[in-house]
């Protein structure tokens, strides 16, 4: 897997479905109790945590209008980022089928526990369930750095602070997808979900000031379609921390007035939710959720 744009057609890859379930983590443990990204600096005991419950309240309410078949795991004591449950795992399908997640390898000392509370759910849900190789070194944050392209068998990997690069080459060889990997090049945008949205299989919106110059020609050669979300709402609004379960509503935050512009000018139907709360930790829409099938 080399760091320049591979030369293929999305069209051709394996087709999977879009995944139709999502899974939420209570924010009854939520706070800032340290600081592992620039976003956190500043906001340590500063959550309002009955703002917060009503801001979740209000997303999981979003899922259900749209007809998605909402799971909700309890967060645990102890953990107050477990509230952003696209980090620990990945879950795939394959194109035959088959049900499988991918467990994370947090980067941060704090986050390692919540890994197996997602392990347990999984298991419940008839998944197999993965680790990385024990010899294999590196960190894996799940979907906060993997995004899935929708609809194809195609893995977009994010690496450079919270994933380590060599962990999508074994992943690309066990699982048999293509990885196209993006470095990312600013520590505000330390996820891959922080700065990429793909919105369906011709459609990203992204931040391109997030990715170094071989990363954006990969991105503008497989997506027909990129709409850029300006510097100020990206940094500090997470307007590219969005979500599109079905190609034609995005979740984002409240107040992306011009991410919200460029998307109904694009066709889309925007679903707009004050996750203030959330962005103190660094984290909005999409951290808050893990799409499955």
């Amino acid at each position: 897997m080399s760091d320049a744009a591979p030369s293929f057609e999305v069209s051709a890859l394996p087709a999977i479905p879009r995944p139709g379930r999502v899974l939420l983590t209570t924010p009854d443990h939520f706070e800032v109790a340290y600081v592992i990204n620039p976003h956190m600096a500043g906001n340590v005991g500063d959550v309002d945590r009955d703002r917060a419950r009503h801001q979740w309240e209000r997303l999981r309410d979003a899922y259900v209008r749209l007809g998605l078949d909402v799971s909700v795991l309890d967060g645990a004591a102890g953990l107050p980022d477990m509230v952003f449950c696209a980090n620990q795992t990945l879950p795939y399908q394959t194109p035959g089928g088959e049900r499988g997640a991918i467990i994370s390898r947090m980067h941060a000392a704090q986050r390692k526990p919540e890994v197996e509370h997602y392990r347990r759910f999984f298991e419940g849900e008839g998944y197999e369930v993965r680790g990385l190789d024990p010899d294999l070194p590196g960190d894996f944050e799940g979907m906060g750095d993997a995004l899935w392209h929708p609809g194809r068998y195609l893995l977009w990997g994010g690496y450079g602070y919270r994933t380590d690069r060599q962990v999508y080459d074994r992943l690309e060889r066990a699982l048999g997808f293509m990885v196209v990997p993006l470095k990312l090049d600013d520590p505000d945008f330390y996820h891959l979900d922080t700065c990429l949205c793909p919105l369906d299989e011709q459609t990203a919106l992204l931040y391109p000031g997030a990715f170094d110059d071989e990363g954006i020609e990969a991105l503008r050669a497989h997506f027909d379609r990129v709409i850029e979300a300006p510097e100020d709402e990206a940094r500090g609004l997470f307007a590219c921390n969005a979500h599109c379960p079905d190609g034609t509503h995005v979740l984002v935050q409240q107040g992306c007035t011009e991410t919200t512009r460029l998307l109904q000018d694009a066709g889309y139907e925007v679903v707009e939710l004050q996750t203030d709360e959330f962005l103190k930790s660094g984290g909005s829409v999409f951290c808050m959720k893990l799409m499955f099938w």
